[in-house]
């Protein structure tokens, strides 16, 4: 009996494409969508890449950590400031959402 083989053969052509998202859409690559006549830059996060608390601005709801999600900013004259942290589904329903938002007074503005 041989040894087993623990390496897939036929080198790089044959190694998994990176980790895609229930739409298709790859974690941690960027791609360009237009909202509101301006070009916008979306990247996927992964939930282990997810370690910090956001707000999402579509549904004014907190992001835990560990959740998958989408980070969106503009592409054009945007600094680090400019992203936002959204769920996939309110950035899917962002033109159906008010842009105004009422939050309670104890709420937290993060």
């Amino acid at each position: 009996m041989s040894p087993r083989r623990n390496r897939p053969r036929g080198g790089a052509a044959s190694q998994s494409p990176l980790p895609r998202d229930e739409s298709g859409m790859r974690y941690g690559l960027e791609s360009t969508e237009s909202w509101q006549g301006e070009e916008w830059a979306v990247r996927a996060v992964g939930g282990g890449a997810a370690a910090k608390h956001y707000r999402c601005p579509g549904c004014d709801q907190e992001i835990p950590p560990g959740v998958p999600h989408l980070v969106a900013w503009p592409r054009f004259g945007a600094g680090v400031d400019d992203r936002r942290h959204w769920h996939k589904a309110c950035w899917n329903a962002r033109d159906r959402r008010s842009a105004r938002l009422q939050r309670s007074r104890n709420a937290p503005r993060y």
